[in-house]
């Protein structure tokens, strides 16, 4: 990796840590949640890989598999997971396909999802609950309750499949993990975790929680690139069915004379699930990059910074007359403030003159900040809040 490209340490102090952003001074970017900004790490590694690319002759049998390998080891690192215990899939749609191909649904039985939450997990178990003669349980959340305690209303033994992120991607509203787990294991379920909205972000640990499957997309809080996704898998379905037969997961496929050896047996672990075009070789030096960054960074310095961001905000909205969630109800890194219909067009309008961007996603302003955030940023947005009031 060149000099460019190496991960900077994390430095105190709000927006202490925006030069290692590729951002410019006279925009206030809150809006992670959808697509992140590139750190400059990142840039100088996909630039290097694009020189690389086109040079393919310098390009090795096992350059197929190192950066892969770096990548899945840095994940699993993030999460308390082993290297073999993560599959990289092309997006969370992938990922909950082959979750839904390896676990069982008997009919009657129920998969337990929450209301407006987003759409590539609900059309996955659509589909699946339509196939097993299942049904899909739809949770609601009442003004003023957690997700947390609706979600543990409904939880009962009829349950087959809890399919759950750790905060909700709308709004940031939070669910607790750690309770949810530990209903779903008591009443014989299966648990899901769609972590796209929290992997990088929020520390999560696979050996406390114990899920089945933990999806997640590289893009948004683990600020790699477009089009790379990472699979936890539990022990027991490593030896399951991918939704892909592809070559480069099959025993043996370093040799690449041998290729035409077909085997039966599968790399090692998770790897059987590993999407087809998973090498990417402009890509995944960009997501080890990344992840690079955060194992530097780590994940609860990044929650802690965030925590004091969303707070000010939160603090300052409440004076502005809005509702934001309170702090017990949300994550660290997102703040939902809800805002009545009529603002919505306005309000964004008003954020774009200014060079601010966030998000309006069902009834609430999305704001979710980064480490590239500053003071500076934080009075554009409340500004813009303030002449739409």
């Amino acid at each position: 990796m060149s000099d460019e490209a190496r991960a900077q340490p994390f430095a105190d102090g709000l927006g202490a840590n925006r030069a290692a952003f590729d951002v410019p001074r006279d925009v206030a970017y809150f809006n992670t949640s959808n697509l992140s900004l590139q750190l400059q790490a990142v840039r100088a590694a996909g630039e290097a890989a694009l020189g690389r690319r086109a040079r393919p002759w310098t390009i090795a049998a096992g350059d197929w598999f190192t950066d892969v390998e770096q990548a899945r080891l840095l994940f699993a690192t993030l999460i308390g997971a082993d290297a073999d215990g993560v599959a990289l899939v092309a997006a969370t749609s992938y990922g909950f396909a082959v979750a839904a191909s390896n676990l069982r649904l008997a009919a009657g039985q129920r998969v337990l999802v929450l209301a407006e939450e987003y759409p590539s997990g609900i059309y996955t178990w659509r589909r699946a609950v339509h196939r097993t003669g299942a049904h899909l349980l739809t949770v609601s959340r009442q003004p003023g309750r957690s997700w947390t305690d609706a979600i543990l209303d409904q939880l009962d033994e009829r349950v087959g499949i809890v399919s759950v992120p750790n905060v909700h991607w709308t709004d940031g509203a939070l669910v607790d993990l750690d309770r949810v787990a530990a209903r779903t294991h008591e009443v014989g379920a299966r648990l899901v975790i769609d972590a796209s909205q929290s992997a990088g972000a929020m520390p999560l640990d696979v050996r406390v929680l114990r899920p089945d499957f933990v999806i997640t997309v590289g893009y948004k809080w683990l600020l790699g690139p477009f089009g790379l996704g990472y699979l936890y898998v539990a022990e027991e379905h490593r030896r399951g069915q991918p939704v892909e037969e592809n070559w480069i997961s099959r025993a043996g496929s370093e040799d690449f004379a041998r290729l035409v050896d077909y085997r039966d047996d599968y790399q090692p672990g998770s790897r059987r699930f590993d999407v087809g075009q998973r090498t990417h070789f402009e890509l995944m030096p960009m997501a080890v990059a990344a992840l690079l960054q955060l194992t530097t960074w780590q994940v609860d310095n990044i929650a802690a910074a965030l925590t004091e961001v969303t707070g000010q905000l939160a603090a300052a909205a409440a004076d502005l007359g809005l509702t934001p969630l309170p702090a017990d109800q949300r994550g660290p890194h997102m703040l939902g403030i809800a805002l009545p219909q009529e603002l919505h067009t306005p309000l964004l309008t008003k954020l774009a003159d200014k060079g601010c961007y966030a998000a309006i996603r069902g009834a609430s302003l999305r704001i979710s900040p980064h480490l590239h955030t500053d003071q500076a940023d934080i009075d554009t947005l409340l500004a813009a809040l303030a002449d739409v009031r």
